[in-house]
């Protein structure tokens, strides 16, 4: 008998449980409203209304903390919720509204005007009969706002304009919120012409772009939904629209060259973001003629336009990302009445109801990046600096052209002290910033080879924190172009030109080590292939030596071996892939110490004089001093003479604790410390 209780319970959560997860968007927020609202009594919610308007939202989670829709302020008050009713004397909304008929439930939830419109058109005796209905009923704010001449051709003829245009609003079944699917059509009661519905993930319905603003009234016949608007019939595809629209001509002929007619016309639920003429028109007429001569740039440019859903205006209540046709992401944002498109207030005209979607119209085309040139994606971001060196560079012709190349170019912070004078060498440079294919970084793999337009070839470096090439690592996504990508790096490059030993040769700063890694029979290690970090005592490192340990030190080829291997990693290490510590193995045996704070590099603490000297077997970092592996550390030695008082610390420090917790330690305690005072 228990069992069979426990399992009823267990089931009846359960079902609890799924009923919960089964709900609705618009019936999850309708339930954190009624949450937020328990404390003033059953029935009432809490609604958010905007600042200087009528317009009202029930409120999810995100929206009751920040208190603001599409960016401006709201205040929260407390209503009764749908369905329910006040009863004086009494706290909240106890009472459940009269069940009715349709007609009467109208008058009832703020759409006296529909239905004294429905008086006058003769829809009354239909929807007070018995039946099935579902009304989309405009609330008497909608009626007003209608422009003069429309709300007078209604009127003015009752029984045909006016009774048709409320029959659109209708529908032959009951039809409540948890039925309005995202992306599905209803057959309206007028010549069965489809009403578009999308139930959006933030709770707000909408039928043909008019928001649900009080959904699920029940009556005897029917339900009724009380919306923002009043519906105009549609019956034009998206394609329809561009061809007829005056403003739309040069999207028309667009549209018609790549071959997208097909898409605007077919069935589906999309969001054309429409360019107007005057969009086109911003846009340099060089790169426009370009764009729309590369059919593969123009249908990249028009997809980029093209929402994979439909979006009406008034689901937008704050920001969120739309992916586009093309794959990008677009940002649909909202500031007070306006949308934007990426932050930016271009929307000039909104929700333009399609049979197949909803039509916006912007006043600045969306070039995205798959349609630009190399020129174009830097000039506009914080590589700027660098976009102009290569055209002083007279190599412009790399970044606009049809060539399959990437760039690195360093971001603007890398020439904050200035740009590098424009001479060969730094045009050769520049040209060594060029890679012959365009690549993507995530295909990218340790020690694959890149081989740069000026003919140098690259190496890559995989690390668990960066990705990097030669001395360079990438700093930002990648920005893929029409021909070329952009890799934006964190530093102008720096091409090996040798192996260590030709580079540690070639400085004058290191000439002292240089005669040590010959004396200790390095050389040949540091001229073959392979992949070494030395961290480089600079001459100024061996002067700061006392000159007795130093001629020592010289004098002994062994242990100038083991000091010197110390100061080579067994692995390349560049700047970039230094985090907080890093351990790097050494020739030596011992682990470096490699840490990066404050944008200065240490080594075993030591602040290194200058990193990243590439050479084709390895990097090299100058340091003004003399690493030491541990075992030739005085404090670390065995063969050290220990130290008495240090001795006698270290025994008082441990016995400390114990003795003063013990009778019979005490006084050896205090023996100890008076020998440490003598």
């Amino acid at each position: 008998m228990e069992r069979g209780v426990l399992l009823l319970a267990l089931a009846w959560a359960l079902g609890l449980t799924l009923a919960g997860a089964a709900r609705s968007p618009y019936q999850q927020v309708l339930h954190h409203s009624r949450l937020r609202g328990r404390q003033h009594g059953p029935n009432v919610c809490a609604v958010q209304k905007l600042l200087g308007t009528n317009r009202k939202y029930y409120t999810n989670c995100k929206q009751w903390y920040q208190r603001k829709v599409c960016g401006k302020s709201t205040v929260i008050s407390y209503e009764c919720c749908p369905g329910y009713e006040k009863v004086p004397g009494e706290k909240g909304c106890p009472a459940a509204l009269p069940l009715s008929n349709i007609y009467d439930t109208l008058g009832i939830v703020g759409a006296s005007t529909t239905q004294l419109y429905s008086l006058s058109s003769n829809l009354k005796p239909d929807i007070e009969a018995p039946g099935s209905f579902t009304i989309f009923a405009p609330n008497n704010e909608a009626w007003a706002a209608l422009p003069a001449e429309m709300l007078d051709s209604l009127v003015s003829n009752v029984n045909i304009e006016l009774l048709n245009a409320l029959r659109y609003h209708m529908v032959n079944r009951r039809v409540l919120t948890d039925d309005l699917k995202h992306g599905t059509s209803l057959p309206s009661m007028y010549q069965n012409i489809d009403l578009q519905i999308h139930h959006y993930p933030n709770g707000i319905v909408t039928v043909n772009c008019a928001r649900l603003l009080k959904a699920d009234h029940h009556a005897t016949n029917g339900v009724v939904h009380l919306i923002d608007k009043v519906i105009p019939t549609t019956t034009n595809t998206i394609q329809q629209i561009v061809e007829t629209d005056e403003n739309l001509e040069t999207l028309r002929a667009a549209v018609a060259a790549s071959g997208l007619n097909t898409l605007l016309e077919s069935d589906g639920q999309f969001t054309l973001l429409a360019p107007t003429n005057e969009a086109f028109e911003k846009i340099p007429p060089e790169t426009l003629n370009r764009i729309l001569g590369d059919p593969e740039a123009l249908k990249d440019l028009l997809n980029h336009h093209i929402l994979k859903s439909a979006m009406c205006a008034e689901a937008i209540i704050a920001g969120l990302s739309m992916e586009t046709l093309e794959g990008t992401m677009l940002e649909v944002g909202c500031t007070g009445d306006e949308l934007t498109l990426n932050g930016r207030p271009i929307i000039a005209e909104k929700d333009i109801l399609a049979t197949n979607g909803v039509v916006h119209f912007v006043n600045e085309l969306l070039i995205p990046d798959s349609a630009k040139t190399l020129f174009e994606l830097g000039k506009e971001s914080d590589v700027s600096t660098s976009i102009d060196l290569f055209r002083q560079a007279d190599l412009s012709s790399h970044l606009t052209g049809n060539e399959r190349v990437t760039l690195l170019a360093p971001i603007n912070t890398v020439f904050k002290d200035g740009t590098p004078p424009m001479n060969q060498n730094t045009k050769s440079l520049l040209l060594d910033h060029i890679l012959e294919e365009q690549l993507s970084s995530k295909y990218l793999y340790h020690g694959q080879m890149l081989k740069t337009l000026g003919g140098k070839e690259l190496r890559v470096f995989v690390y668990r924190n960066n990705l990097c090439i030669e001395n360079v690592c990438i700093a930002a996504h990648d920005r893929r172009g029409r021909f070329g990508t952009l890799f934006t790096v964190d530093k102008m490059l720096t091409p090996p030109v040798g192996t260590l030993m030709d580079v540690l040769k070639a400085d004058q700063r290191f000439s002292t080590l240089v005669a040590a890694i010959q004396s200790a029979g390095l050389m040949e290690t540091l001229n073959r292939p392979g992949a070494f970090t030395v961290f480089a005592p600079t001459n100024e490192a061996f002067r700061a030596m006392p000159q007795g340990e130093l001629n020592k030190l010289m004098g002994n080829a062994k242990e100038l071996a083991t000091i010197l291997k110390y100061h080579i990693g067994d692995e390349i290490l560049v700047s970039g892939a230094v985090g907080a510590l890093v351990r790097l193995k050494s020739l030596q045996g011992d682990k470096i110490e490699v840490s990066s704070k404050n944008n200065v590099v240490n080594v075993n603490k030591e602040p290194v004089a200058e990193t990243d000297i590439m050479a084709t077997n390895g990097v090299i970092y100058a340091v003004n001093a003399v690493l030491q592996p541990p075992a030739f550390r005085p404090q670390e030695r065995g063969d050290e003479p220990a130290d008495p008082a240090l001795e006698i610390f270290k025994q008082a420090s441990a016995l400390s604790k114990v003795s003063q917790r013990s009778a019979r330690l005490a006084p050896v305690y205090s023996r100890l410390l008076a020998r440490m005072k003598q």
